[in-house]
């Protein structure tokens, strides 16, 4: 009966988001049975957990912080730069100034789990999102680079709030009259950035997804486009596809 008792105790903790934490330490911290004391240590730990990503995640807000006075601050990052094949992908997040949604980071440094919940996360609570997307002809045709800054111009044409100023990873953007602030490794830096490169990040792979049901050959849904050893020798026996960038492609084929 007291391994049942437990169990249930068990799932209790399990099913216990996190603002239940402290009242479910409460409740059982001061029970003595072996079994309970271990679980009451453990939502301590997932307390002490909680405790720290809330810290890390106000130094993400330094730059928001100083740059409180602008009134809508959008973050401004790509994906898709190096892969041989499907689009540049870029993300505009305006965040509320009030943003309290953990666990963003640079979008390399999650689970592809991960990244998905906090994409939904992301698209309920952000003020506005935009998303830019360049293809590979247009990137043959432009350059990678300029390619890039098109899609970021189009990322910032979606958003349906105008913002007062970008918070760029790393890149100045040419044609943009928004005051800008690049910074190096933003996605890691800004709470804003990180969002647009999970944003970013999720809709290409999602399309990457698609082109794979479409050419499995390639092993697009693993390697997303990226010269993987499996990729390049696909694109040595079937060629490429109408979704290579010809102009990354000369060395395979």
């Amino acid at each position: 009966m007291e391994e049942k008792k437990i169990g249930i105790i068990k799932e209790e903790l399990k099913a216990a988001e996190d603002t239940m934490l402290p009242s479910f330490v409460a409740e059982y911290g001061k029970d003595e049975r072996a079994g309970v004391r271990k679980l009451v240590e453990q939502a301590k730990a997932r307390l002490e957990k909680l405790a720290a990503e809330r810290e890390r995640t106000e130094q993400l807000k330094k730059y928001e912080k100083e740059y409180a006075v602008y009134g809508h601050i959008c973050g401004i990052d790509e994906v898709g730069r190096g892969p041989l094949a499907g689009p540049v992908v870029a993300g505009a997040v305006i965040l509320p100034k009030d943003c309290d949604i953990l666990y963003i980071n640079d979008s390399k440094k999650l689970t592809a789990a991960k990244r998905e919940e906090l994409y939904d996360i992301i698209m309920e609570k952000a003020v506005a999102v935009g998303l830019g997307i360049v293809g590979p002809q247009r990137i043959d045709e432009i350059n990678i680079l300029q390619a890039t800054y098109e899609a970021m111009r189009e990322a910032i044409s979606k958003l349906s709030v105008t913002p007062d100023i970008l918070l760029n990873d790393a890149v100045t953007i040419p044609g943009v009259s928004v005051r800008q602030v690049p910074i190096i490794k933003g996605d890691a830096k800004s709470i804003s950035i990180g969002a647009a490169s999970i944003v970013a990040k999720v809709t290409r792979d999602r399309m990457m997804v698609e082109y794979h049901k479409i050419m499995p050959e390639y092993g697009f849904a693993s390697n997303k486009g990226y010269g993987s050893a499996e990729h390049i020798e696909a694109l040595k026996k079937y060629g490429p596809t109408p979704i290579h960038r010809r102009s990354f492609i000369g060395n395979f084929i």
